[in-house]
């Protein structure tokens, strides 16, 4: 299968919605973009340690509560829940904020926040993030180790998750852990 086929330009019906076009942002200097895709693990602190370059993602559930793990920090630090309610994105979409000049990414996995996500509506949702990235022009993406708290999927099927989403593409994404 080749790429284009895995990952077409335009959304499936069930796709998220195209957002408007982004305001122009301080992305990395073309001469610095990653040549391909990469998946590097790193121990740190998202929110410390993550270029200010990058979008930030996680995983949410449809209802967007938010309420314990990194998601409740991701609504205590960003807000806009509202906002991204208004989205009405469903499981296998993304709804996203800006804040400042940077994206932040909330992959709904799950419909309700007492579910697990299933390992299909994690990689759909996955690769939604991944064509969210570039319709945005996302050169970085710095996540935490999404899928494997409070949702219980293994890391090795995230990681391998992630790079099949990724595969073929230009975004460096680093999963910091602690």
């Amino acid at each position: 299968m080749s790429n284009q086929e895995a990952y077409p330009s335009t959304p499936s019906p069930q796709g998220t919605p195209d957002p408007p076009a982004p305001p122009p942002t301080p992305a990395t200097p073309s001469s610095a973009l990653p040549e391909k895709f990469t998946l590097i693990e790193r121990k740190g602190d998202l929110f410390v340690d993550a270029p200010s370059t990058d979008a930030l993602a996680h995983c949410v559930s449809q209802d967007l509560r938010m309420g314990k793990g990194i998601a409740d920090i991701f609504k205590k630090k960003f807000n806009g829940v509202e906002e991204l309610k208004a989205q009405k994105r469903v499981v296998g979409q993304v709804a996203y904020l800006q804040r400042d000049d940077r994206y932040i990414f909330y992959v709904i996995t799950k419909s309700d926040v007492y579910d697990k996500p299933t390992q299909k509506d994690f990689e759909t949702s996955l690769i939604e993030l991944r064509r969210m990235c570039e319709k945005f022009g996302v050169n970085g993406l710095s996540i935490p180790r999404i899928g494997t708290g409070l949702d219980g999927l293994s890391l090795d099927f995230v990681k391998d998750s992630i790079n099949k989403a990724f595969e073929g593409s230009s975004v460096k994404v680093t999963m910091f852990y602690l």
